[in-house]
């Protein structure tokens, strides 16, 4: 059931707007005696799902039981996160999911599905598994919370990601991740289908039927002055709202380039971005937009570590973005990096495939660290001289010594691609 739908290209709706949308469609909904919010983490800040969040919190207080922040395999949020993002709701209503810890499996998607799906290419089954919390019958109501986006893994982002990825289990998210990375990430950026999501879709329906999930959908885009509006507002229980937020966040989030950029400068937040695992957003949704031997640099002032997770950190750091066959081969022999097909897809994904060059300049990893699994290193703080970002605006930027570059300040936001190449597709 769609309860409210609301979105154009050239619409910004405001706060109140928002409020009384959200507030009209929970009306409908009854009244409701214990509520799970399940909005994204701090990676996700520009979703405007904190503010989302802060609302549902003034709509039913004491019922809002708890909030469950969709971290995945992202660290968990601190105490300062938390107050930035949700602002006045009571921070001992935050939970942490853990995605090795504390899950129920609700099903298993059939390996003659995942081998159907990913085009003969994967013959593996995928367990859904959830954060204990979601499948908690005591709940009357989830509301999942979230952003439509383009995005590596499955295409856009939102929806049934949020559950079944957000607060996955690590075997769920790991096969998910690996089937994405395999099947081709360039194949799927900015689609609303792709293998992933119709593995995630027949989790809904044959597994998750019984989980009282409400969907809150968002598309984000920039005005003209670069500041942050809401688009869309979707909010429904099944795939309509997330199918009419995808087609939006085609025309807001993706930009279509007559030709292939020679060179991109993109920002990564240092309050957002600590690690490559996020970070390479940068590489991800402008890698169809360069040319053939053209040169991303990656400003990273918060750049401490590879992995969100220990383990994964070490994985990056022994393997490296060595480029898809190599990967392949060995997550078929290496033990450790089959055991982890999440961190073998980041390698995958995070990997130029030899047809651009990357450059990191991060604040806190060094030279070593850097060129150590693949990357080409520069200096932070002469790139930040060079190119200052209060200084550049987005697109297309011509320097005093008269070179170009395009400009990112935030990869988080959408979709970069060459016509040709996207269209190729």
């Amino acid at each position: 059931m769609l309860l409210f739908s609301r979105g154009s290209s050239n619409l910004a709706i405001s706060l109140k707007e928002v409020r009384e949308a959200l507030f009209s469609s929970l009306n409908r909904l009854g009244p409701k005696k214990r509520v799970l919010a399940v909005p994204p983490d701090f990676t996700r800040f520009h979703s405007q799902a904190g503010l989302l969040t802060e609302m549902i919190w003034d709509y039913y207080g004491k019922s809002l039981a708890e909030v469950l922040p969709a971290i995945g395999t992202h660290y968990p949020m601190t105490d300062d996160e938390i107050g930035v993002m949700f602002g006045k709701v009571p921070r001992d209503l935050f939970r942490v999911h853990d995605w090795k810890n504390n899950l129920a499996l609700l099903g298993e998607v059939p390996a003659s599905f995942i081998h159907e799906a990913s085009a003969g290419k994967i013959d593996y089954g995928v367990p859904i598994q959830v954060d204990s919390l979601v499948a908690d019958e005591s709940h009357d109501l989830i509301l999942s919370i979230g952003q439509v986006v383009p995005h590596e893994v499955i295409g856009m982002a939102g929806h049934n990601k949020n559950i079944f990825v957000g607060t996955g289990g690590s075997e769920g998210i790991n096969k998910t991740h690996f089937l994405g990375a395999v099947y081709g990430m360039e194949r799927m950026m900015g689609r609303p289908d792709s293998p992933v999501r119709r593995v995630l879709n027949y989790a809904s329906e044959h597994f998750a039927k019984h989980l009282p999930v409400v969907y809150v959908l968002t598309v984000v885009g920039k005005d003209e002055a670069g500041r942050l509006v809401i688009r869309g507002l979707f909010i429904g229980d099944d795939t309509e709202c997330f199918l009419q937020a995808a087609a939006l966040s085609v025309e807001v989030n993706i930009q279509l380039l007559e030709s292939p950029i020679r060179k991109a400068v993109v920002f990564l937040d240092p309050s957002e971005f600590k690690s490559t695992w996020v970070g390479n957003k940068s590489i991800y949704r402008t890698r169809m937009a360069l040319a053939d031997n053209g040169e991303l640099i990656i400003l990273a002032p918060g750049l401490a570590r590879f992995g969100e997770d220990d383990r994964i950190d070490r994985l990056i750091r022994k393997y490296g973005y060595v480029g898809t066959p190599r990967i392949l081969e060995l997550a078929g022999t290496r033990d450790d990096l089959r055991q982890s097909l999440g961190t073998a897809a980041h390698l995958i994904h995070g990997s130029s495939e030899g047809r651009f060059n990357i450059t990191y300049c991060p604040g806190h990893l060094t030279q070593q660290e850097i060129e150590g699994v693949g990357f080409r290193y520069a200096d932070l703080h002469s790139m930040l001289m060079k190119y200052n970002p209060e200084q550049l605006k987005e697109g297309f930027n011509t320097m005093t010594d008269g070179e170009q570059i395009f400009y990112i300040s935030n990869p988080a936001l959408g979709l970069w691609a060459y016509k040709k190449r996207f269209t190729n597709y």
